[in-house]
């Protein structure tokens, strides 16, 4: 038998050391402030989200946990911070679509996106619902498709990299048309530009889309997800409206610094979870058009990293250059 040096012997005896103090750890955590970092700006609907979570989190711990918005680069400024934080489970990130995105838009990202991190949980699903102006001939998925192939059509976005524009993208990928891309500045200049017939489509999310679809203002003609939502159940998906495979899921989740202790990961899946099960957040959420999809710690890093390979599969065969 090989015999250890004092160096392995060391190691090993940390290592045991290490595991053995994991359940305490769990135990005294949290026993302070915790912080969660959102890369997008104050308002929006990740902002939102963190907000709900974090004041969940902090009646389930009896610990302060403060809302952080560094904004900057796609995500990537507050995105990087959490990475180079200490994983101890007082530096958290609330993503959103763009983080699995940025791999594919970016030639050089601060960190990456899978193995600097420690998944935590999914927080909610939502659809994204392709609209058109009322004024459009298209009344289906089917007659944009067409009207794609004969005419030269513009469609909006939120900015290279949104998901509205990838979503796009990917509906025009899978029908084999092309439209041209015009990013505006938001959803208010994006829904305008749909509204007047300056674009032909727009991929907007329920929470901003339902309230003009119900005025009448624009048309929806399908539904990115794989499921009809229940609050628009008259809408078709996608792919039931003749765009076979067709499949674009938003989402929002939980990160921390990889190496991340798992019970602690363990104890926050478990608050986060709860947190979305209650009868209120339930509801606040499905009015909206927005699912809550608490999971595990495997299952989230799964469906990013599902996500990841989408969409650079997506931008390599629309043929957009990474920054």
């Amino acid at each position: 038998m090989r015999h250890w040096g004092w160096k392995q012997a060391g190691r090993l005896a940390c290592l045991v050391m290490a595991l053995s103090a994991s359940p305490a750890l769990a135990q005294d955590y949290p026993n302070r402030t915790i912080k969660m970092i959102v890369p997008t700006g104050a308002g929006g609907i990740t902002d939102i989200l963190a907000r709900l979570v974090g004041k969940s989190l902090s009646e389930q711990f009896g610990q302060p946990v403060i809302i952080d918005n560094r904004t900057g680069a796609g995500g990537t400024i507050g995105t990087r911070a959490v990475a180079q934080a200490e994983p101890d489970g007082y530096t958290l990130l609330m993503v959103f679509p763009s983080h699995a995105a940025n791999p594919a838009l970016y030639a050089s990202l601060p960190y990456d996106s899978e193995k600097d991190f420690a998944p935590i949980s999914m927080v909610t699903r939502v659809s994204e619902i392709l609209l058109v102006p009322n004024s459009s001939p298209a009344k289906s998925v089917k007659d944009l498709v067409d009207l794609a192939r004969k005419e030269q059509l513009n469609y909006a976005s939120v900015g290279v990299g949104s998901l509205a524009h990838l979503s796009t993208e990917l509906f025009l990928t899978t029908a084999g048309v092309k439209m041209t891309h015009i990013p505006y500045r938001g959803v208010p200049q994006a829904q305008q530009a749909v509204m007047t017939g300056e674009v032909a489509a727009f991929f907007d999310t329920p929470v901003t889309a339902l309230p003009q679809i119900r005025a009448g203002t624009v048309r929806a003609l399908g539904i990115s997800t794989a499921k009809r939502l229940a609050v628009a159940p008259d809408i078709p998906t996608i792919a039931e409206a003749g765009l076979a495979g067709y499949e674009v899921i938003g989402w929002n989740g939980i990160l921390a610094p990889a190496n991340t202790p798992r019970p602690i990961v363990d104890k926050l899946n478990k608050a986060i979870r709860e947190t979305l099960k209650t009868p209120e957040m339930e509801k606040l959420l499905t009015e909206q058009g927005i699912e809550p999809a608490g999971n595990s710690p495997e299952e989230f890093a799964q469906a990013m990293h599902d996500d990841i390979e989408k969409w650079k599969r997506v931008t390599r065969e629309a043929g957009i250059q990474p920054q």
